[in-house]
């Protein structure tokens, strides 16, 4: 309610307790209810209620619906302003807990603000020289601290209604989420555009986390401990994708995430880790990965059918919807992440077995999963079915119909570059230290030959005494590699691109229902009706999956050394280390945000006044995803969240070489 004043808002809140918002000069103030207007949805009468559109409608249209008792759960403070042409007018605003608080510190308070952020990203980025490239980083992370937001969501609430209002439809309790009754969210999280997408999707929180541990650990750490609680973790281990349908497949790529987490607070605090935070994490993502083993391999031959997996409409179906009966795809994408997620598992057990060495064990577990995974994907299963392709070198999904049945689905696109990814490196003394370990993957050497010998040699070990443990040996990645980095493919001015610039010429087609599905290279905004068209997977850059690409390079890197090179670009007659190569790409990535020797930045396009106005052209926006061809930023304009993975160590190393 207001105090009297015409720019003071009294607030008060239940654990907060009482606040006040004093607006400097002439305004008036503004209340409704933050309430559903169930007259516009349900065309329900209601003439009593000031609801939560009150505000907008009143100052839009004049619509008499805002509280003349000055009172509600939402206000506003309006000021009228006429502002001439090159003039500006500034509006100063303080929420306090006294009322009476002078405006005349504002100016001082305001600066010496301002100096402590600048403080605090000159220590944050203290090993970067480049300004422009300090500035693109301070605001990718001031991007994902904005992102927060309180989110409140009870879905058992949700669908019996308010019992203050309308009920709902009897529908709702048979409509999305219903499966979901238990989840009740109530915290402050990080949402990839608060504006355009307000609601915290599993994947993207993942991706967020890893540079928000560069400038609040702890809250990076609350992110992967909130979504793996009971009240959001389903009681049969699924994670919660997203609010328009929770059940939906993300990429199982927290393992990655808390691992990153952990390891960056290990080094920032001398090699000490939260073992804790790690242990904890680790036992929930048990349980998810048994849900994906018991739920998303439906012949149990370890290929998996994650559907939808986050990528939109990068396939050739809609892979959230079910296909006709007895007919599903094999997923070269979801069982390449599986692979990942094991190596990520492995990794976090071993991580725990230096404290605690009933973890050995388990890190046997999951290296022998991630074998017979790796060993799926290559027809060392019962269906003998490859998802490699020989004719064109390049794994793809496949179309399986019957049990002798099926065909690969022929689209150049990420599905086949995630192997790239599925990699990690061990210590040749912490493969022997670890008796559980070392004694499976000995029986493994011995009685699987097949399987040791159709993926990375990680029996061997190089000259410092490193073991590779990947998807890939030299050859698969080499061909692998030579497509990624064909300008003429997957490798543009500003990284890699989710589908090949060969399907532009050469649109993959598939008849069926007498219907025929095409994927072809569209750099920019989508042009099909997939997920609404306000998303592109085929053809654009995206850079938490370059991340992942570049991050893979680098631990490839580790194990293979100087003595590896690769031409890159493809055909050009120059020969890269894959260290050399990751810097590469790291530096195309950059090149969509930094400014050219014109001083134009690609993010903004053809765009003037954010390329040249004083007031724009150093303010960042960080877009969902970028064209593949100009490197325009697409998408929501604000989803600082895993672009700003950009920051990540990941990217850094050659940047400014």
């Amino acid at each position: 309610m207001s105090s009297g004043s015409q720019n003071i808002i009294e607030v008060y809140h239940q654990s907060l307790g009482q606040y006040y918002l004093l607006g400097e000069g002439s305004a008036s103030t503004l209340f409704c209810e933050n309430e559903t207007n169930i007259n516009r949805l349900y065309n329900f009468s209601e003439k009593t209620k000031y609801y939560k559109d009150g505000i907008n409608d009143h100052i839009v249209s004049g619509a008499n619906t805002i509280n003349p008792q000055q009172r509600g759960t939402k206000a506003a403070l309006n000021y009228d302003l006429r502002i001439s042409a090159g003039e500006n007018s500034t509006i100063r605003l303080c929420l306090s807990k006294d009322p009476l608080w002078p405006f005349e510190n504002f100016d001082e308070i305001f600066t010496a603000r301002k100096l402590e952020a600048d403080v605090f990203y000159h220590d944050v980025l203290r090993n970067e020289k480049n300004d422009d490239i300090f500035n693109i980083k301070r605001m990718a992370l001031a991007g994902v601290l904005w992102n927060k937001q309180f989110y409140y969501f009870n879905v058992q609430q949700w669908l019996n209604g308010d019992p203050a209002q309308v009920s709902p439809p009897f529908e709702r309790l048979h409509s999305r989420n219903n499966e979901w009754k238990h989840l009740n969210n109530k915290e402050i999280l990080s949402v990839p555009d608060k504006w355009e997408y307000p609601w915290y999707a599993a994947w993207d929180m993942a991706f967020h986390c890893i540079p928000l541990a560069m400038v609040d650990i702890d809250f990076a750490k609350s992110q992967m401990i909130f979504l793996t609680k009971e009240w959001y973790m389903h009681p049969n281990g699924q994670l919660p994708a997203y609010e328009w349908n929770f059940s939906d497949n993300n990429p199982p790529v927290h393992a990655l995430a808390t691992l990153a987490i952990y390891k960056k607070e290990k080094s920032a605090n001398n090699g000490k880790g939260d073992l804790q935070f790690l242990e904890k994490i680790f036992h929930k993502l048990m349980l998810n990965f048994t849900w994906w083993v018991n739920r998303k391999d439906v012949t149990g031959n370890n290929i998996f059918q994650g559907g939808f997996l986050g990528l939109d409409n990068i396939g050739i179906f809609d892979r959230s919807a079910p296909l006709p009966t007895g007919v599903y795809i094999e997923q070269a994408d979801g069982t390449s992440w599986m692979a990942m997620y094991a190596l990520n598992l492995l990794n976090m057990a071993h991580e725990l077995s230096l404290d605690n060495v009933v973890y050995s064990e388990i890190s046997a577990k999951f290296f022998e999963h991630f074998l017979y995974i790796a060993g799926a994907m290559n027809g060392l299963n019962e269906i003998k079915q490859n998802l490699w392709d020989d004719e064109d070198n390049f794994y793809y999904d496949r179309l399986r119909m019957s049990d002798n049945i099926s065909m690969p689905l022929k689209v150049r696109s990420l599905v086949g570059l995630i192997p790239l990814f599925v990699v990690e490196t061990f210590e040749d003394h912490e493969i022997n230290e670890s008796e559980s370990f070392h004694g499976r993957m000995k029986w493994f050497r011995e009685n699987r030959p097949d399987l040791a010998n159709l993926i990375s040699h990680w029996e061997q070990k190089n000259e410092k005494g490193k073991h590779l443990v990947s998807l890939m040996r030299g050859f698969r990645m080499k061909m692998t590699l030579k497509r990624l980095l064909d300008e003429n493919e997957f490798l543009s001015e500003f990284g890699i691109r989710s589908v090949s610039k060969f399907h532009l010429e050469h649109p993959f087609q598939l008849d069926g229902n007498g219907k025929t599905y095409e994927v072809k290279y569209t750099p920019g905004e989508s042009d099909t009706s997939l997920f609404g068209s306000n998303s592109n997977w085929r053809g654009p850059v995206w850079i938490p999956m370059n991340s992942l690409i570049i991050g893979g390079l680098r631990r490839f890197y580790t194990f293979y050394g100087d003595g590896f090179k690769v031409e890159c670009p493809t055909a050009s007659g120059n020969f890269l280390t894959l260290k050399e190569i990751a810097d590469e790409l790291s530096r195309r990535v950059y090149k969509i945000f930094e400014r050219d020797i014109d001083g134009i930045r690609p993010v903004f396009n053809n765009s003037k006044k954010l390329q040249t106005d004083e007031h724009f052209k150093d303010y960042i926006l960080f877009y969902e995803y970028f064209h593949g061809d100009t490197g325009k930023g697409l998408g929501a304009s604000h989803q600082s969240g895993w672009t700003a993975m950009i920051v990540s160590d990941i990217f850094n190393c050659g940047v400014n070489e």
